[in-house]
């Protein structure tokens, strides 16, 4: 019972403004997003995101995030400062 509790814990929870994730097209090129380093993270940043890398799956990550390592080469990869900003744009 208490490991069940303490895996628990450790669960990331998105936050209560959290979007849902964006769908595109197929395999992911984060070469053409670049452009996108910088800006704000919202749902029209991220469909753009998508459009530009052709990548099917969107996935946010928020400063100091924990995320699986699972690779899947069509999801896009936006890591986000504390400020909701583009930091780093990768695929996986």
């Amino acid at each position: 019972m208490a490991i069940m509790t303490i895996t628990a814990a450790c669960a990331q929870v998105p936050p209560a403004d959290a979007e849902p994730p964006a769908q595109g097209a197929g395999s992911c090129d984060a070469a053409k997003a670049q452009k996108l380093v910088g800006r704000t993270a919202s749902k029209a940043v991220g469909a753009e995101a998508l459009r530009l890398s052709g990548a099917r799956a969107l996935r946010r990550i928020p400063k100091d995030g924990v995320v699986t390592m699972d690779y899947r080469e069509d999801r896009l990869n936006l890591y986000l400062n504390g400020a909701k900003r583009i930091e780093r744009i990768t695929c996986g």
